[in-house]
């Protein structure tokens, strides 16, 4: 008996380990998103164990949303088993309150790729298996989705300027997932909003799913077969897409002209791959179609901002954007700065990295010479990056530098005791620049 289990466990491990071996060179970084799921948990035991015969970094992130009241107890399990098993754990706290208008599933769904998104890896691992294929494939039909919708998942999906998704457990089942627990013995947390009927993916799992097996005993495997048709139209358009995108990015935007250069199709086409690219929940065929119509119909240099499913496009100096939708930062916003290469500000959407150089950026020396906080505009600020020009007002800088408007109010600033240091993009104090030979740091924002 004791053989049979350990082949199992076994084999499983090398079913993982021959998914991943082609995808991820040796000594890459992974990050898995580790929620305490009975799902997750089998993923971190199985890439735990597999770390040391491929030289891979592996880290979690635990998304603490407060949704429940179990949710204190969930981030301290995450704690203690990442603990036992020596990997390194990060705790997010995010807040769903300002998404809640797209469903609380949803919202959650947001902020939690929002937050793996930030970080610094190659990859990100998530626990989805066959079983959440099948689900979320027949909730996109029942949605209406077209082709990228209902291509569901991939087991590995490449991102623009973020880690590629990996999701090793693809070809599992939800029955080996617990059936790999057992032998292990491990432990996990039960999300008690998994019972609940309401949600639309818990019925299909509780109600529908059951009596479907019944009657197609393989629907898992025609699912997926299915879901792989749909991916291989979805990649032709989106190889469309990407010819039709050839020089129309700048700065991260895309260039308006372009979509108005397209015929309506190609034109919705182009716009749903630049959402896609973000990883932003794509919008309804109607929704998508007056997204197209005001950005390509907005006069001159005007600017416009959409908001869809926790999202918002925008259109600024003729490029439309695409950023996640937060809640407006506290007024009194401030965070003291104690020598941290980067600091984390999900409040702000983004992470500020704080690199050191040697004749670059805000004086080290200097900077010592008072309390160092991260603050927001309040208005009326003034400041002087270049000591051959004028003070100028804050406002006027940020203009000239392009920062769309929607990025002004959400951008930490470096302020040294009462003065104004740094503005990330813009400049440094040129009464704090670092000279030459002197050590430096300065402020990157990542949003």
């Amino acid at each position: 008996m004791a053989n049979s289990r350990k082949s199992k466990s076994e084999d499983l491990q090398q079913r993982v380990s021959d998914a991943l071996a082609p995808l991820v060179p040796a000594g890459s970084s992974i990050l898995l998103g580790l929620s305490g799921g009975v799902d997750s948990v089998v993923l971190l035991h199985l890439l735990a164990a597999l770390v040391p015969r491929h030289s891979w970094q592996l880290t979690a992130l635990h998304v603490h949303h407060g949704i429940s009241g179990h949710a204190d107890e969930w981030a301290s399990f995450c704690e203690e088993l990442c603990a036992r098993c020596d990997i390194p754990l990060r705790i997010e706290r995010v807040d769903i309150s300002p998404l809640r208008k797209m469903g609380v599933e949803a919202a959650a769904r947001e902020l939690r790729h929002a937050a793996l998104a930030r970080r610094r890896v190659d990859f990100v691992a998530l626990a989805h298996h066959r079983d959440d294929q099948a689900e979320t494939l027949l909730l996109q039909l029942l949605r209406g989705a077209g082709v990228r919708g209902a291509s569901a998942m991939a087991p590995v999906r490449p991102r623009c300027g973020k880690p590629a998704l990996l999701r090793p457990l693809f070809d599992v089942t939800r029955a080996e997932l617990l059936d790999y627990a057992a032998r292990q013995a491990l432990q996990w947390v039960d999300d008690e909003s998994n019972a609940d009927d309401g949600h639309p993916r818990n019925f299909l799992r509780h109600r529908m799913l059951p009596v479907l097996e019944k009657r197609f005993p393989a629907y898992r495997e025609t699912l997926a077969r299915s879901a792989r048709h749909f991916a291989e139209a979805s990649e032709l358009l989106d190889q469309l897409a990407q010819q039709d995108m050839q020089g129309a990015l700048r700065d991260g935007g895309l260039d308006v002209a372009r979509l108005q250069s397209l015929d309506a199709l190609r034109g919705k086409n182009l716009l749903r791959y630049f959402i896609a690219r973000h990883s932003a929940m794509l919008p309804e065929s109607a929704r998508l179609q007056e997204m197209l119509r005001q950005l390509c119909g907005a006069r001159g240099e005007a600017s416009i901002c959409i908001r869809f499913g926790g999202w918002r496009i925008g259109r600024f100096r003729g490029l439309a954007y695409v950023f996640p939708e937060l809640p407006a930062p506290p007024a009194d916003f401030c965070v003291d700065w104690q020598g941290e290469a980067e600091l984390s500000l999900p409040e702000l959407g983004g992470i500020l990295r704080l690199v050191r150089f040697t004749g670059q950026g805000a004086s080290l020396e200097k900077l010592r010479q008072g309390k160092l906080t991260l603050q927001l505009r309040r208005g009326a600020e003034r400041f002087r990056p270049d000591a051959k020009r004028p003070v100028r007002s804050l406002k006027n800088l940020l203009q000239e530098h392009a920062v769309p408007p929607w990025q002004r109010d959400s951008l930490p600033l470096l302020y040294c005791g009462e003065i104004l240091v740094a503005v990330p993009g813009i400049g440094i104090n040129c009464a704090y620049q670092a000279a030459p030979g002197e050590p430096g740091v300065l402020p990157e924002w990542v949003c």
